[in-house]
């Protein structure tokens, strides 16, 4: 959310910037809603002020023994407008908080304009993809052939964009978690935690999930409960309405935890194999700054990601992503995208994000330094990585002409084989 004197102050300016995201800005209604909350503000404070004084006169004039009926009369009046401009206020001030909640962050200067994915900037690329002697199988292959994935059995127990993992597979899920929490942990100094699946809307509204994104997640029924679409929201909310001490940050979290997205308004996209699922597992990275250290930690947290794609030898490419292609909360993104033979192309793997004080006022989230005035918080976040798509690459990348897939050096002690083959 923004900060409501900054959006005022800078109209025109803020509604420019927002325009490469190719949002709108209403600028009339807001002008419009401030002046009359302005005018409502200005009136009770001026009501205000009288009543004092005729207060202050009434209680002369009963000393003095005078009848002050008419006075009082006049105060009771004045005190019921004033309880409906406050009132009137109250509401305006709710209108405005609405209204702002649904205005995307402002992009960061050095964020590249654009309007979709092909304005995406590509910063650095490691690894060769692999030249293979033979034709490279797509996971949705590999997988049901080795006997590690089940697709069909998935959609039978709950629908489609589900999956069932088996023996190896399941093993190979597990070892990743493992490995990533371990890596993030021991080499990059995160602490780990482990928070809820399940969370409020206030912790949603925090994150700026909502109001923009409820039809993209799975409510509780007659609840104020959500399943999480991301470890994100849990992780960001645990300072939500704290002050925390600026000499402790940054704050440095991970969490693994299951996600759950309806997937609404992806439809056609990434149908086959387990690319975009209702439920997947992923590692979250989760930063809490000072301002003058996010756009550093914001570097250091894309390297931690892309640190486990090199650890297990996948090849990747990071890309700043530009204006129209970030997701509102940003300020600036990098995406990461690994390599997928079996479907010759680049896949986001993770997305790795400074959203700057947006976050941290809609959640309340400040720090303070001594007895200097409290501030708002930066926040970052980034997978490292999603699992599932981890998953997914090793499989493509590692396949062997007979079927199998050789496990990276890195998940060998975690896995106790240096080969999946197929279960019998």
């Amino acid at each position: 959310m923004h900060d409501l004197a900054f959006f005022r102050n800078n109209l025109e300016q803020v509604a420019a910037r927002l325009a490469t995201r190719g949002f709108v800005v209403p600028v009339e209604p807001f002008r419009e809603l401030d002046q009359r909350r302005r005018a409502a503000i200005t009136e009770a404070e001026e009501l205000k002020a009288r009543r004092n004084a005729s207060s202050e006169a009434i209680a002369r004039l009963r000393k003095q023994g005078s009848d002050t009926t008419e006075q009082q009369s006049a105060v009771r009046e004045s005190g019921k407008r004033i309880g409906e401009l406050d009132e009137q206020v109250r509401g305006l001030e709710e209108e405005f908080r609405l209204l702002l909640a649904g205005i995307p962050n402002l992009p960061d200067d050095c964020v590249p304009v654009g309007s979709s994915a092909d304005d995406n900037v590509e910063v650095r690329r490691w690894g060769q993809p692999r030249q293979f002697d033979f034709e490279p199988k797509a996971h949705w292959d590999l997988g049901p052939a080795l006997g590690i994935l089940d697709l069909e059995r998935a959609a039978k127990i709950t629908g489609a964009r589900f999956a069932l993992y088996w023996s190896w597979g399941a093993k190979l899920e597990r070892a990743l978690m493992n490995f990533m929490l371990d890596l993030h942990g021991r080499e990059h100094g995160y602490t780990e935690v482990l928070p809820p699946y399940v969370v409020n809307s206030a912790s949603l509204y925090g994150t700026g999930n909502l109001p923009k994104f409820a039809g993209d997640l799975f409510r509780l029924e007659n609840t104020d409960f959500w399943l999480i679409p991301t470890a994100e929201v849990p992780v960001t909310n645990i300072y939500s309405n704290e002050t925390l001490d600026a000499e402790r940050l940054p704050i440095s979290l991970c969490a693994y935890t299951p996600c759950f997205r309806s997937e609404a308004g992806s439809h056609g996209r990434d149908v086959r194999g387990i690319i975009r699922q209702h439920q997947f597992q992923k590692v979250e990275l989760v930063k809490f700054t000072r301002p003058e250290q996010s756009a550093e930690e914001h570097e250091k947290l894309t390297r931690n990601a892309e640190a486990v794609l090199q650890a297990l030898g996948l090849p990747y490419r990071t890309m700043l992503l530009c204006t129209g292609d970030m997701g509102p909360s940003a300020q600036r993104t990098y995406d990461i995208e690994v390599w997928l033979p079996g479907q010759n192309a680049y896949k986001e793997i993770s997305s790795c994000s400074n959203y700057g004080a947006y976050q941290a006022r809609r959640a309340g989230i400040r720090c303070k330094s001594g007895k200097g005035k409290a501030e708002f918080a930066h926040t970052l976040n980034g997978s490292g990585l999603a699992v599932g798509r981890t998953w997914v690459a090793i499989l493509e990348n590692f396949q062997e002409k007979d079927g199998s897939v050789v496990a990276p050096e890195a998940l060998r002690p975690y896995l106790g084989v240096d080969r999946i083959t197929a279960v019998r």
